[in-house]
């Protein structure tokens, strides 16, 4: 089984989880959307995530492809270096990356965007490095 995604950096990122953070992270941007605007519905579902995490992470391994980029260090970049379009550098896309850092981000509707498709974008690229 592919092990693309780390369950420590998981439970890491639910310490922020009534923002969604974690829920970003194991691929499931809609839920990790209503967690932003909602505290985790309302804190109660945050706590119950600390018993669904592990299978988060399992959906995750087997969701997304694994390669020499690594979701977690792309997830790093991106959380808390995003307007500078470092994790776009990363991932080798350096029109975007060089744009990002000229305009924050996209004026941070890039880093909206990216936290809804950074899975992907990095599974893509483990699957094209194989190709």
């Amino acid at each position: 089984m592919n092990n693309t995604h780390s369950k420590v950096v998981g439970y890491i990122l639910w310490i922020f989880g009534f923002m969604g953070a974690h829920r970003f992270y194991f691929g499931r941007p809609i839920s990790g959307t209503i967690y932003f605007f909602t505290l985790g519905l309302f804190f109660i579902g945050w706590i119950v995530d600390l018993f669904l995490i592990p299978g988060m992470d399992r959906d995750a391994d087997s969701t997304f492809s694994t390669g020499t980029v690594s979701y977690t260090f792309a997830w790093v970049l991106l959380t808390f270096l995003g307007v500078f379009g470092l994790h776009r550098f990363y991932l080798g896309k350096w029109v975007t990356g060089v744009l990002y850092l000229l305009t924050g981000g996209l004026f941070l509707f890039g880093v909206i965007y990216d936290y809804w498709t950074l899975n992907q974008q990095v599974s893509e690229k483990n699957a094209s490095l194989f190709s």
